[in-house]
Order: C-alpha cells, then structure tokens, then sequence
C-alpha cells in the first residue's frame, strides 16, 4: 500500500499538513458515533492516505467540472495518545489505550482553499478555474455542515512546496518521529507532540519575536497558529506530516534552527540569529522555487 500511495504522489505538488488529534469527548456528542465509526473503519494510516489522494484524483478528473468533494465519505485519521509520564501503576498498565481523532472534513477545507485562491484570481480565469455554479453548489455543501454540526473547528492545515517556517515552532528535536519509508525512498515523517507543549513552546516564540522582532512576518503567522490550537482540547496531540518532501530534506533540523533562531533574536545575537535563517533558506528556498519551475 505504501508503495502505490508513494507512486500516486509522484509528480504531484509537494504536500504537508499540520493535524491535531483529539480525544472523541472533545466533540459534540452527536458527531461521536459517526467519528468513532469512521475511525474504525481505517486499515490503516496508508491506506487512508492511499483513498484520500486517489479520491482527489478522482475529483479533478470526473465529468462535469465539479472538483469540490461531497462530503458523503469523510476519512478520519486515528492515532494513539501516548502513555503518561511516569505512569507505572498497575491501573496505567491495565487501561485501554485513549484513540485520538482527526476528522479530514474536506468539505469546509475544499471551501477554505477555493476561497484563498478565488482571492488572488478574478474575472475569466477564476471562471475557468472554478465555475460559479460549482463554487454556488459548494457553498450549499458547507452551509449543511455548519447547520447540523454547529461550531466547527478545522482540524488540519495544509501547506504546498515547503514547510511554513512557524509550524517548526510547535516542535522539538526530542519529539517522537515516525519516518515512512519504500523502495529505498522515505514517503512522509511525521512529528508528534502534545498539544500543550507545542502552545507552550508557540507562546514563547510569540513573546520573543514580539520584543525582539515584531516586524517579522513569521510573528502573524505564530499568533494564528496559536490562536487556532487553543480551540482544541488540553489532551490533544499535534502532528506535523512532511509527505513527499521528506524524502529531499530529511534529516531536518528546521525545528532546532527556528527555535536558536528565536533565542538568538531575544538575546540580541542577530549573528547567530542571520546563520540560522541561512540554514533555513538553504534547506527551503530550492524546495519553494519548485512551485515555479517549468
């Protein structure tokens, strides 16, 4: 399975994401049998990646020019929480693992996207891009949605060609790593750290850049992020899935340079805070510049 989603991928954009897990009483209790249901269902973490690429093949590539997904098969993605720190009692060897939920809600995501890029693009193009009428027929998909699930918390974030620098913020060189690799090739990384650590290490950065720096554009970008993780619950997980990228810039020690960085900047040492932003962009910059390459 792995190696079909490996060549499902090639060709296609780099794509990563950013996803928080959260336990299954964080939802609305309506929406708890169908997650829970849909969490079962999963063979695999593979194969779950596998049906939601071929899924959005499937999507820009069928009649009548409608590339928004119905929603009808929403994926979920489970993992498990990790073991308390320290827990060695008979009560902690004998509990159930707790399974954490990342619901895809595509529906909300494809209509967040459209409207970032329908932003930049005006007139015929955006026609052409995507027809009003879909655009119309996707608004009536999400307008159901917010109706029967109320509040809505979007669980992942995307990102294409390249790792927004602030994400590396939320993460250290000790978190656990999962490295997915095939024939030879490693197909994702994914970083994993509790919820409250990566808001504790995201409100620090905010601090710092905020004295030290606060024209940068990465400090807007910090508070976002940190104003979107304090939806979720304090038992949450937050994952970082590098996908194919991994395979050109793994190992990857972004999260360590963004964090000396930072305290470089807050203790005044803009040389070394100028070195590691040249590690950065050295590892970075080639990968964005595929975005424009022919």
């Amino acid at each position: 399975m792995t190696g079909n989603l490996y060549r499902g991928q090639a060709g296609l954009p780099f794509s990563s994401t950013l996803r928080v897990y959260e336990p299954l009483d964080a939802f609305p209790e309506e929406q708890r049998p169908a997650i829970q249901a849909a969490g079962a269902r999963t063979a695999s973490r593979a194969a779950v990646e596998n049906a939601e690429l071929l899924a959005s093949l499937g999507r820009i590539t069928r009649s009548g020019g409608d590339p928004f997904p119905t929603g009808r098969t929403d994926l979920v993605r489970v993992t498990t929480a990790p073991a308390s720190q320290g827990g060695t009692s008979d009560d902690d060897a004998d509990s159930e693992p707790v399974l954490l939920y990342c619901p895809s809600q595509l529906v909300l995501r494809a209509g967040l996207a459209a409207n970032a890029l329908m932003e930049g693009i005006h007139g015929p193009l955006a026609e052409l891009l995507i027809p009003e009428e879909q655009r119309d027929r996707h608004q009536e998909r999400i307008d159901l949605v917010k109706a029967r699930d109320g509040s809505i918390r979007v669980h992942t974030r995307a990102s294409t060609w390249g790792i927004p620098f602030s994400w590396f913020s939320l993460f250290m060189e000790s978190d656990h790593k999962d490295v997915v690799e095939a024939a030879g090739r490693i197909l994702t990384v994914r970083v994993w750290a509790p919820i409250t650590e990566a808001l504790e290490r995201a409100r620090y950065a905010v601090a710092n850049l905020a004295l030290a720096a606060p024209d940068l554009d990465m400090l807007d970008d910090l508070a976002q992020l940190t104003e979107w993780l304090e939806q979720f619950h304090v038992e949450s997980m937050v994952e970082l899935d590098y996908g194919a990228v991994a395979d050109k810039v793994y190992p990857d020690d972004s999260p360590m340079d963004i964090r000396l960085g930072i305290e470089c900047l807050a203790e005044g040492d803009m040389t070394g805070a100028a070195a590691a932003y040249r590690r950065l962009a050295s590892r970075w910059i080639p990968i964005r510049q595929l975005a424009r390459a022919s």
